[in-house]
């Protein structure tokens, strides 16, 4: 037997699984955390606590099945995105990464939009999560560190740095780091903030090798001394290779901690909020929201129902007992939004609570809010491309739960689908292995052979019809009080 070691470095735990080439997982381990400092629009994360996660990871496997790791053919890591850690010259880091969901260049990115010259279309695009917006943030406020910068990497590029000694990244997962650095009419962005181009690591596609794992490493790796590491790509892009979703007219809705949904086209279309971004053949429209299973994690914990199994039996329950028939509504905002608004200000609500409603109505409107905002990129998304979806390949944490997956599919009125593969990241990653490895003449192939369906859920035509009625009162919703969001905002750093 061979395998290969797949890797999913997520927002709140980090997976390591053996997958064979049948696309099996033989042996897997979750390592939980580790945990981002948050205070005051602040999100950071040591890069060195990443690796340790990853040796964690490693050692469990190996000390589980020996003989099995020793079968190792090649590593693929993929990992969450908009998140930057910073290099020196010498490979250290300057800083704790910044992660996805640190806002505190926002007042920078707007002040970038007024004085840099209008003519770059990235300028568009540049918001508080920008990674132009957070290096002109480390100029003003952090100089040292700025001046001592040679290179930008996302976290599975550090970890590939790290096993490898190579810089590397993949377009897919820096594009807005790239479409920054691109010249147009002479000027590029990065430049234009006093950044150097030249912090831009080495391309690789997904499926290219960064190097092989060195001498020297503390074991388990010592072992793997000569594997070849891929480069592989963010965890969304990874996640869909993994649900087989990578083809022109569909779209797929990742949902773990935050969700992430987009549709796939041959053409590079354009829509309000929405990323386009080139996925090596095909381009994807849509983008990554702030809010998902980790919404419904508040939720559990909110009434005293919290445990590891956030969108399982405790949900489970809640969703069983009867409902009351006037519904509520919530907006999902608690942590702001990116995707469609970009926006870190909006803050969540329920909004038509009466005395009669309970935990059950509660939960309800979760996961309606969670879908609603589904619907709306895949509205914009599908009024760019012309063209409507035949399918959303449905994956995650959130995807095991069946009532949550009708819930999505009511409120879409598309089919949903589920894959077989519990963690469609892992198995993503394992296909990009087997693929380099040359197992594979290409992901397309590979996806046929590796990926199957578990379960699909068709849109029922009465809820359907409801949904689209709640759907314009969530809309008023949100116009309405998006301004009270902002000025409760406002009002708490006054005082």
């Amino acid at each position: 037997m061979k395998t290969v070691l797949a890797c999913d470095l997520g927002g709140t735990s980090f997976r390591a699984a053996l997958i064979d080439e049948a696309g099996d997982t033989r042996a897997e381990r979750m390592i939980p955390g580790p945990v981002s400092q948050d205070r005051n629009g602040v999100s950071e994360i040591d890069p060195e606590a990443w690796w340790d996660n990853l040796h964690a990871a490693a050692a469990a496997l190996a000390q589980a099945e020996p003989e099995l790791f020793a079968t190792v053919q090649g590593i693929a890591i993929c990992g969450v995105t908009r998140t930057q850690v910073f290099l020196d010259a010498a490979g250290k880091s300057l800083r704790p990464a910044m992660t996805w969901k640190d806002t505190r260049s926002e007042a920078v990115a707007a002040r970038l939009k007024q004085e840099l010259p209008a003519g770059h279309p990235e300028l568009a695009n540049v918001n508080a999560f920008h990674p132009l917006a957070r290096l002109a943030w480390l100029r003003e406020h952090e100089e040292a560190s700025f001046r001592a910068l040679a290179c930008v990497l996302e976290p599975k590029d550090y970890l590939n740095f790290r096993l490898t000694g190579q810089r590397a990244s993949d377009p897919v997962s820096i594009a807005r780091l790239l479409a920054a650095a691109a010249p147009v009419e002479g000027l590029d962005l990065l430049s234009a903030v006093g950044a150097s181009p030249g912090i831009l690591p080495p391309l690789r596609e997904p499926c290219d090798r960064v190097g092989a794992v060195t001498a020297g490493l503390p074991a388990p790796f010592d072992k793997l001394a000569g594997i070849p590491v891929f480069c592989c790509s963010n965890d969304t892009w990874t996640a869909v290779v993994g649900l087989g979703a990578l083809r022109a007219g569909y779209a797929y809705n990742i949902s773990g901690t935050t969700e992430v949904l987009g549709a796939l086209s041959e053409k590079p279309e354009q829509a309000e909020g929405l990323m386009t971004v080139d996925w090596r053949g095909l381009h994807q429209l849509g983008g990554p929201s702030q809010n998902g299973a980790d919404t419904v994690s508040w939720l559990l914990s909110l009434l005293g129902r919290s445990g590891e199994d956030s969108v399982g039996k405790s949900m489970d329950e809640l969703l069983a007992a009867p409902r009351h028939p006037q519904p509520i509504l919530f907006l999902p905002y608690l942590q702001g939004e990116r995707v469609p608004y970009w926006d870190p200000n909006l803050r969540g609500a329920f909004i038509g609570l009466g005395r009669q409603h309970g935990p059950t109505d509660l939960a309800w409107a979760v996961l309606e809010g969670v879908a609603f905002l589904n619907r709306i990129v895949l509205g914009r998304a599908e009024a760019a491309t012309g063209r409507r979806v035949t399918e959303i390949r449905f994956g995650g944490g959130a995807a095991a739960n069946a009532i949550w997956r009708q819930v999505k599919a009511d409120i879409s009125g598309r089919p949903v689908v589920t894959g077989a593969a519990r963690e469609p990241g892992a198995l993503g990653a394992a296909i990009v292995a087997w693929t380099g490895l040359g197992r594979f003449a290409s992901l397309a192939e590979a996806q046929e052979q590796l990926v199957d369906v578990a379960a699909r859920h068709e849109p029922d035509p009465a809820r359907a019809a409801f949904y689209d009625k709640l759907l314009t009162l969530y809309r008023q919703s949100e116009a309405a009080l998006a301004p009270i969001s902002h000025a409760l905002v406002a009002l708490s750093r006054e005082t």
